[in-house]
């Protein structure tokens, strides 16, 4: 096929969802699974069953579209990534596409497809550049973008597409229910909690330390070890910190404790400016340890706080 312009807007891809019929390619599917041996039907079947049951990335192709892709988005949104091996933007995009999926928990599901060996799929959405995301629920296209886009965006996106589909696909809301059941059930979780609860600190790191180590994508175990860790300062935060801060404008240790007590005192702004100064006034490690300190703090708030986004701007002018 022609490659397409990666200069098209996303605005002409966006225009086309929800003006698609899936169904054009429901007959080209049933007559070459009619002409597949029964062994063969009996092997796509499973790994479909498989797919179902716990992975939430597939690879689609035109035989296995209608099953992967308009009857699954009956129960929750299903996510078509189109891509190409040449497209070097979609290799950007698609792995945090991935990410998302499995963050997901099967709240949505992500099909892969292949345009260069599936060129009718990217005709039926009338697709001119790639990548190109297209949201796809009760086999329908309700919403789509195209070009590689920050993971945090594509976040939002996927956010309000469950947002504007939870009362309409039954398969969300009980992937979000279940996923939330197996967090409040996870052992180290509860380990973790229960150490918390004690006032063991150390104990309480330690075990969100090791959900991490065994999964280093956990959001949830890094969220809860950057609170732990804080709220151990905190309590045993020197009172006079600012004061000594202020005395010894110098000295990183200083200004990283008073940053603490000011955001342990709610004085957020003050905390991201005073190490954001410190980052400029220092260098080598002990502008690094400032450096890492305050990343650190930036995860205590949640996504999207205006702050955060304008102090880590402020970070990347005093760093270069």
């Amino acid at each position: 096929m022609t490659r397409p312009d990666p200069r098209q807007n996303a605005a002409e891809s966006a225009a086309m969802a929800g003006a698609v019929d899936l169904s054009a390619l429901k007959n080209k599917t049933t007559e070459s699974s009619r002409g597949a041996s029964t062994q063969r039907g009996s092997a796509q079947g499973g790994a479909a069953q498989a797919n179902a049951g716990g992975s939430w990335v597939v690879d689609v192709t035109e035989s296995t579209f209608q099953s992967e892709v308009v009857e699954r988005s009956m129960q929750v949104p299903v996510v078509v990534d189109l891509w190409a091996d040449w497209c070097e933007p979609c290799k950007q995009l698609s792995p945090a596409l991935e990410r998302l999926a499995a963050e997901g928990g099967g709240s949505w599901v992500l099909a892969k497809i292949d345009v260069e060996a599936n060129q009718r799929i990217a005709q039926l959405f009338g697709v001119q550049s790639i990548p190109t995301v297209i949201a796809v629920a009760g086999g329908q296209p309700v919403e789509a973008f195209a070009g590689a886009q920050p993971e945090a965006q594509i976040r939002e996106w996927i956010t309000s597409v469950l947002d504007a589909q939870r009362d309409q696909l039954p398969g969300i809301r009980a992937a979000e229910e279940s996923a939330g059941a197996s967090e409040e059930e996870d052992p180290r979780f509860t380990a973790a909690e229960d150490a918390l609860e004690r006032g063991d600190y150390a104990e309480a790191a330690s075990a969100y330390q090791r959900i991490l180590d065994a999964e280093p994508d956990n959001e949830q175990a890094r969220a809860a070890l950057t609170q732990v860790r804080f709220t151990e300062r905190a309590e045993n935060a020197d009172p006079t910190a600012i004061e000594r801060a202020e005395a010894a404008p110098e000295d990183p240790d200083a200004q990283i404790a008073a940053a603490d007590a000011e955001v342990a005192a709610q004085r957020v702004q003050a905390a991201f400016d005073r190490l954001i100064g410190t980052v400029k006034r220092t260098s080598g490690e002990d502008r690094d340890s400032v450096r890492r300190h305050l990343i650190e703090m930036f995860e205590l708030f949640p996504e999207g706080d205006e702050r955060v986004a304008t102090a880590r701007r402020s970070l990347a002018s005093a760093l270069f």
